[in-house]
């Protein structure tokens, strides 16, 4: 059975839950299998022998998503052997228009729509109110051993990550 975090997050203020259990810094990191936006299954092997900063948002179409992805897609470039996922449940099309129009081309966007075992392994699937099997806001940075070095659940999920928390792990 899939535990349920009552309130372990806020939508605007509202208490909102998330299935899931919390990952811990020195955790494996989940194996996944999501969709890249050339509808190709990609899992955590295929990352194998770099460092992952994996930012999980609600949807690329959000202002603060959209502002999220564009900060990390200009700091990617400068991590040596790390590479940035931004995973949401937005379908791998609108993955694909949205980093045309916006020139997203040093991160990769990952769909989680075909599953929520994802969501559930990372603990960041939201269960209930408007955002509804949405993820989270959240940054993991898995090393090359496959351990988490970072992690941060975003507590408002309209608020920003800390970024330089999470950009110095994946330098570490």
């Amino acid at each position: 059975m899939i535990e349920i975090r009552t309130g372990a997050i806020t939508l605007k203020g509202t208490p909102t839950d998330l299935a899931g259990s919390e990952l811990k810094i020195g955790d494996a990191a989940p194996d996944f299998m999501l969709q890249n936006n050339a509808l190709e299954d990609v899992t955590l092997g295929t990352f194998a022998g770099k460092t992952l900063l994996i930012a999980t948002v609600p949807s690329l179409d959000t202002p603060v998503c959209h502002a999220e992805t564009k900060r990390f897609n200009e700091q990617a470039e400068r991590l040596a052997n790390t590479q940035v996922l931004v995973v949401s449940t937005d379908l791998p099309f609108g993955q694909k228009r949205w980093c045309g129009a916006e020139s997203v081309e040093d991160v990769v966007t990952l769909s989680a729509h075909r599953s929520m075992e994802f969501g559930e392994s990372y603990g960041v699937l939201i269960s209930g109110g408007p955002f509804d099997h949405c993820l989270a806001r959240a940054i993991f940075v898995v090393n090359d051993a496959g351990l988490l070095t970072h992690v941060e659940y975003v507590k408002e999920v309209a608020e920003h990550p800390d970024y330089d928390a999470a950009l110095a792990a994946a330098q570490a």
